[in-house]
Formats: structure tokens, sequence, C-alpha cells
């Protein structure tokens, strides 16, 4: 198969190409595409040696699937140029998430959705995709009709420059100097920060949303509610999330230990740590219970590195599923 990369030069388009040399797919030939910039950069690929290309002359012609890694206006611009050059688009960004005739996928709970598309395919936002396969588990013994959750993500969720304010704020204060932010709204360096995203009227911050209006989506549950608190905390990899789910039945916890056991994706462990789990694909779930406030209430940790298994794998998992044309439902 033939794969462009845009974006390439990023945090996500980075391990994009990890991901792909790792996971051995066929591939044929893979394209890099970046803006002008970056224009003549190369990168090595399965031993070859590949030159950026310019972004914005988009020539995608004989690609099968383009990857985006764009910020969301710059992937309106050019997801249906995409489409129009015979390939299948797999957006990273919020740009289509959102659309009724966009699927929006996490391969682990909703693959039959990959085969529902018109030339674009969804990822969903990080926080969400490591949510989501730690809830498919649970979903399946009895379905989930509340989360509450609270995120704790990694600064390098805001990108290479957050990486390097949290560094930077770091050994500024150990030489006892004063901070001043840039990236963030406030100092990130031994602090934490709970807001991510424009707040919205309701109070609730756009990435605190995402997980409401993305979740009923691939859950496939118009009727889920969730309130979700947001939190930049300073650590550099890996999104935690702590959740606590109402299901509609009652269901034993060992049930439940079972399931998530059984369910793709998954490894159980009881402290998981971002620390531990960054650069790898699987979703750690720990802490599990029962909820003492609600009566068919689990709480959990859930823990994933948002960079691989929250954007590049999600979005290269979504190829595999296509590939393999093995619809599921």
């Amino acid at each position: 198969m033939k794969i462009g990369i845009l974006g390439c030069t990023g945090a996500v388009g980075q391990q994009m190409m990890r991901v792909l040399e790792e996971r051995k797919l066929d591939i044929e030939e893979l394209r890099l595409f970046a803006s002008e910039r970056s224009v003549g950069k190369t990168f090595e690929f399965n031993g070859k040696i590949i030159e950026v290309e310019n972004m914005t002359n988009k020539n995608f012609d004989g690609l099968d699937y383009v990857l985006g890694a764009l910020e969301a206006d710059l992937s309106k611009e050019i997801a249906q140029v995409v489409v129009d050059a015979g390939a299948v688009y797999i957006d990273n960004s919020s740009a289509f998430r959102m659309n009724e005739n966009v699927p929006l996928v996490v391969p682990e709970v909703n693959p039959e959705d990959c085969f529902k598309h018109s030339g674009i395919i969804a990822n969903p936002n990080c926080s969400t995709i490591i949510s989501m396969v730690a809830m498919n588990g649970i979903n399946k013994c009895s379905k989930i009709e509340k989360i509450i959750a609270s995120t704790y993500q990694a600064v390098s969720g805001a990108g290479v420059k957050g990486m390097q304010e949290l560094n930077a704020q770091i050994r500024a204060l150990a030489q006892g100097q004063v901070v001043l932010p840039e990236v963030f709204t406030k100092q990130i360096a031994y602090n934490c920060i709970p807001q991510i995203g424009s707040y919205d009227k309701n109070g609730y911050t756009s990435e605190e949303m995402k997980m409401q209006n993305e979740g009923r989506k691939i859950l496939h549950n118009d009727k889920l509610l969730v309130n979700c608190t947001c939190v930049r905390v300073p650590v550099i990899r890996s999104h935690s999330i702590s959740i606590t789910c109402i299901t509609e039945e009652k269901v034993e916890l060992e049930q439940i230990k079972k399931s998530l056991q059984e369910t793709k994706g998954i490894v159980l462990e009881n402290e998981p740590t971002p620390l531990e789990v960054s650069n790898q694909d699987l979703v750690y779930v720990g802490r599990l219970r029962n909820d003492l406030v609600f009566e068919n209430g689990i709480s959990l940790w859930c823990v994933g590195d948002q960079i691989r298994k929250g954007a590049a794998t999600n979005a290269i998992q979504i190829i595999e599923v296509l590939e393999s044309g093995i619809q599921t439902d």
C-alpha cells in the first residue's frame, strides 16, 4: 500500500512514522508532507531516506491512505483534496469528529464503523481514546449510562513547545529565576492547571465536552452523560484518567475484571503510572473497585500514551482494520 503523512515533522507525525515501521505494514511507498519551511528535510524509514514534500502543493495522487497530523483548520482545507485524489483520509484533528457522515473510531471498541466511511475517518481525542478502551470492557457487561472523569494530562498534549516549557521552567526555578508562562495559562512546573481548551457557556471546557460528545458517538449511545474535569499536570508523556462509571445494571466486580482481562488493548495492573506506560500502545487499568456512592458504580484509574495510542497508533490501527476487510458487526 501507499501511505502519506501530513504534518510529518510534529510529535504525532514523527510517531506515526515509528509506529508504521514497528507494526510492519506492507508499505510500498511512504510520502511525507509538511509546510513549506520543512520542505527538503529528510527522514529515514525502513532503511530509505525520504524527503519532505510541500503540503500546499496538494499532490496526493496514487496514495491509498493519508494520515493527518494537522491542526483542525488546515485539515478542513485539505481533506477533500485527499479524498478526491482517491485516498482514505484518517484525521487526527477535531475537524470532522462530530460530522455525522464521518466515522469516529477506536478500533478496539467500534471497528465496524471504519467501513461506513465516505473517504474520511476521524481519530477521537486522546483522552477519549484511552477512556473508551477502558470503558469498553465494562460496557460489554452492562450498558454504561454515566461517566464521571478527571483527567491528568501530560504537557506533550500541547506539543513539543509544551514539553520545552516544562523543562525550561524546572531549570529556571532551580536557579532561582522567575518564570513566565507562554504555552500554558500559568506556571506548569510543580503545578497543576485545571483548564484545557476554551470555556463554554456551561462552565466546561472544550476538552471536557469532547469526552461526552465523542463518547456518545463511539459507544453508539446518545443518552450517555459525562461529567469531566481536565487538568494539565507536570508530566512529560502519557495521560491518566480517574473514572467512575454507572452501569444500567449491577455487575459483580469479578465479572468486570474478567471482561477487562479479555478485552483487547488493556492491561490490568493495580497502580499504573504515566512514566511506566509511555511508549506503549496498550491502555493500563488499575484501582478497580466498587464505587461507594453509586449502587451500580465502578471506579478505576487508567493510563495510556496519548501520542501513541491516543493518536498515532489509533490511526494506524484504523488502516489495519480497513486492510483486514473484517467487519465485526
